[in-house]
């Protein structure tokens, strides 16, 4: 449930994650800190208000604090020291937080995005929650089966080292399409109703829509999450294999979904990378028809006037359907003092009363419940088929975090960036940036 639309990237088009920059620089926990440097308290396990440290700005405080008076509601016995951290970045955030640690300063709960889950808890800094689960299967099983299941399974299959439970997974964000339906009407493009289009059909309406209105059909990053990721998983590949363990991005489709966008700025059908392009604005001005995103992006279409005339449409595709997911989840700290109120806390967090009332607020994650993205609270004043955001779990790729995935992302986007700069022929420089992915894993 937390604003995971971290910053907005030099183009504009609000990324979840600037994010895992470094957010997998949740490796930036010291390689030795374990328990054993953690156990005092100077900030935050003394047995006393339960503290709770998580990532956001002064408006995502405001959304948070309301949301936290909710729960004071139900328990005014239990004093909340929440501690939003505006550190704009998942990278910042974690250094932030591991020094905190390493200094002593433990919170009960921490918020930690996927990219940073599997190495906080090989670390042995979390409690393992299957002793609480198991007290509140109930309330627990109700959960777990409000959500999709893939974030059930996700859940310890990347956020577990050895097979316990050490998190509550929360609400998430997937990648899809908004589009400007004024700009496809003005064309005389119909938008296919059944929410998806091929490769193809997408770069022909892109072609009728310049010839016919002079805008852009989409814009050209090489944000890892936001733009890498999408071509790539709905061309059935990604970066890394299922467990991350080695790279696969020399693979021929890796290349095929490269070119195929770098084929989208020479055509003009999208602008050359690089550089300011703020596409919500442009897409204000009838010069950007979609726009990429999660969640986040609803928050300028709202502020534009644009929520009536956009509408959700999935990814493009090539083989199939394909997004990133990536997904907040909060765990209790070993060293916490406070197990109980942490996990009273954690109970109200996954209770569907919680997730509506958060969703009411708006921000910039989709609910983790399925019944509460399918309602009025998730969908008012947000574009037509807002739901497709969550129905996107069930197809999406984890987010590739590997230890060492701040290195590893930097090498994916460069690579990326050159390709659609044109600096280089896409089977070349993938296949170069996969040997310096090797060495990293």
């Amino acid at each position: 449930m937390t604003g995971s639309a971290d910053t907005i990237t030099q183009t504009r088009t609000l990324s979840r994650r600037t994010f895992l920059r470094a957010a997998a620089t949740t490796a930036a926990v010291p390689a030795g800190l374990s328990l054993a440097g953690c156990g005092g308290s100077d900030g935050g396990s003394t047995k006393g208000a339960l503290s709770f440290v998580y990532m956001g700005d002064a408006e995502q405080q405001d959304q948070f604090e309301k949301l936290f008076a909710e729960f004071n509601k139900v328990h005014p016995e239990i004093e909340l020291d929440a501690q939003g951290i505006p550190s704009g970045n998942w990278a910042t955030f974690a250094n932030t937080v591991s020094t905190r640690i390493a200094g002593g300063q433990v919170p009960d709960i921490v918020q930690i995005a996927t990219e940073g889950q599997r190495i906080f808890a090989s670390k042995g800094l979390l409690e393992p929650l299957d002793d609480f689960i198991a007290q509140d299967k109930k309330l627990v099983d109700d959960y777990f089966a409000d959500i999709n299941p893939n974030l059930v399974k996700w859940n310890t299959e990347y956020a577990s080292h050895d097979g316990q439970t050490y998190y509550m997974p929360g609400g998430f964000n997937t990648m899809c399409l908004y589009v400007n339906t004024e700009i496809f009407a003005a064309a005389g493009v119909e938008i296919p109703a059944e929410g998806t289009w091929t490769w193809d059909e997408f770069a022909a309406a892109g072609e009728r829509i310049k010839q016919k209105t002079g805008a852009f059909l989409i814009p050209a990053n090489s944000g890892y999450f936001t733009d890498v990721m999408p071509w790539l998983t709905t061309n059935g590949t990604s970066p890394l294999n299922a467990d991350w363990s080695a790279a696969t991005l020399d693979s021929p489709e890796a290349a095929e979904a490269a070119a195929f966008v770098r084929d989208l700025v020479e055509a003009g059908l999208a602008p050359e990378p690089g550089g300011q392009f703020d596409a919500p604005s442009q897409m204000k001005q009838g010069k950007l028809a979609t726009l990429g995103g999660g969640r986040w992006p609803v928050i300028d279409l709202r502020r534009l006037g644009l929520v009536e005339k956009t509408m959700v449409m999935a990814w493009p595709t090539r083989t199939g359907h394909g997004s990133p997911i990536g997904w907040d989840a909060w765990p209790i700290m070993k060293a916490s003092k406070n197990k109980e109120d942490a996990w009273t806390f954690l109970k109200f967090l996954i209770s569907k009363e919680a997730a509506s009332f958060f969703a009411t607020l708006g921000g910039t994650i989709v609910p983790a419940r399925r019944s509460v993205a399918a309602s009025p609270d998730f969908l008012d004043n947000a574009p037509a088929h807002s739901e497709r955001l969550s129905e996107a779990v069930s197809y999406a790729t984890p987010i590739p975090s590997p230890d060492r995935g701040a290195e590893c992302q930097q090498v994916i986007e460069e690579a990326w960036l050159k390709v659609l700069s044109g600096n280089g022929a896409a089977d070349e420089t993938l296949a170069a940036a996969n040997e310096k992915l090797g060495t990293l894993l």
